[in-house]
């Protein structure tokens, strides 16, 4: 039992440091189920988390954000070590992965809850979000307006279970509606080959 105390405290200790060094980003991307595989591809993402964040409505659920009438915006929650990954890459994996030139929605998905931002969380992240969009335009990639906000984050919402994971739970509707929505089309038209 003396053995066993030093080693349960030193769990917690160690478990307790690992959450101390995990951050969380949130970002709008159209649809959420194709924004989580980005993020969970890269090392030192610990969990991505499909959800809804802008509106005023706590708690809201799917088919109320799908609806339009709430303001919120489908979004994925990123959390991830910054010792491992900074939030300059999530930053970039963001902008490979959607169409910032859009303000209507992304790809097929149209309507208010559809359209992209980044949401921060501090002054670090907002200052690095800044810089990174003034970086984009100032690139002369684009002719068009980047047209996607930096906001600061007020609250996040999870989606219900079914919309958690969805690519990984459902590889053949996903691989189906991301392909007929044109993502990937568009996503070589716009930053080339991946």
């Amino acid at each position: 039992m003396r053995v066993l105390i030093p080693v349960l405290l030193l769990m917690a200790a160690l478990t307790g440091h690992a959450q101390e060094n995990t951050r969380t980003a949130v970002f709008a991307g159209g649809c959420f189920w194709c924004m989580e595989p980005p993020y969970d591809k890269l090392e030192g993402v610990t969990e991505t988390t499909s959800g809804y964040a802008g509106g005023e409505l706590e708690n809201p659920s799917y088919e109320e954000v799908s609806s339009g009438q709430t303001e919120h915006l489908e979004v994925v929650r990123v959390r991830y070590n910054p010792e491992q990954v900074s939030y300059g890459k999530l930053l970039e994996v963001f902008w490979r992965n959607i169409d910032p030139l859009d303000d209507g929605g992304q790809f097929c998905d149209r309507g208010y809850q559809y359209t992209t931002a980044i949401f921060t969380r501090s002054e670090a992240q907002q200052e690095a979000a800044q810089a990174s969009k003034q970086a984009l335009v100032e690139s002369g990639r684009f002719d068009q307006e980047i047209v996607t906000p930096v906001r600061e984050l007020e609250a996040f919402y999870p989606a219900e279970g079914y919309h958690q994971n969805y690519y990984d739970k459902n590889p053949i509707r996903y691989w189906y509606y991301r392909t007929s929505c044109g993502r990937d089309s568009r996503l070589e038209e716009l930053w080339g080959e991946r």
